[in-house]
């Protein structure tokens, strides 16, 4: 969405407990919390490609992602581009810049269609004063958003040569991927672009696009299509230095 003007181009409907995903921790709260957060939350559908909220802006609220799929990203003044990370259904966006009350560290594009739940800001941090059960969910919340920033900084920090952290990503990946009984293979859909592969590992696409031919030479990478998986994850894992 152009200049990152959410809430302005939809209209918001009262949805919070309907929310199709359940994995999100806030679905998991008592029922009574989960009726005052009802009254202050709206939800939206959002298109592929739309800004929930722009690095810089200042924090409006959180978006909760019922569907779909985002990526999280930073840009230098230059116009380097890195991808921190991709959100799922369930995860919790703009966490940490709305209880700090600053600006949002990154932006979030939607990277697939979707439905989103949005909470402002001075309803939320209301209801944390109120309910401790809500507060400790939001600092369990915060705490765990640590890891994943931190294994990306990790990433690109300490490996050496971008086939590494190519190799480190698609690992990754296999978790949620369907094995093959004979081969002991998985098999898994790029969630990423090459050009976001290489935000993403802070290289380039024409690197990229390389090292994907190089894996596939060196038979540790096969491709079905749209569908790729790791043959021989041993010698795949043995790119990843730590």
């Amino acid at each position: 969405m152009a200049g990152g003007v959410f809430m302005e181009s939809h209209e918001a409907a009262q949805d919070f407990d309907n929310c199709l995903s359940r994995c999100s921790p806030f679905c998991q709260l008592s029922d009574h919390i989960l009726q005052h957060l009802d009254k202050v939350t709206s939800r939206v559908s959002c298109r592929k490609k739309e800004r929930l909220f722009i690095e810089g802006q200042e924090p409006r609220g959180i978006f909760i992602l019922c569907t779909g799929k985002a990526k999280l990203f930073t840009c230098s003044t230059s116009g380097k581009v890195i991808i921190t990370r991709c959100a799922e259904a369930g995860d919790v966006l703009g966490l940490n810049a709305v209880v700090s009350n600053r600006r949002y560290g990154v932006t979030a594009e939607m990277m697939i269609n979707g439905q989103v739940n949005f909470i402002p800001r001075c309803f939320l941090m209301q209801l944390m004063k109120e309910y401790d059960e809500l507060a400790f969910v939001v600092a369990e919340q915060l705490s765990r958003s640590y890891f994943p920033v931190h294994d990306a900084l990790r990433s690109l920090g300490l490996t050496s040569h971008p086939v590494e952290r190519l190799a480190k990503l698609l690992l990754s990946w296999t978790d949620s991927g369907t094995e093959d009984v004979e081969t002991s293979s998985k098999a898994f859909k790029l969630p990423l672009t090459h050009q976001e592969i290489a935000e993403r590992i802070g290289s380039t696409r024409e690197t990229v696009s390389k090292l994907f031919a190089e894996l596939r030479t060196k038979r540790l990478l096969e491709s079905n299509g749209p569908a790729l998986a790791i043959t021989n994850r041993l010698q795949m894992e043995k790119i990843v230095q730590f």
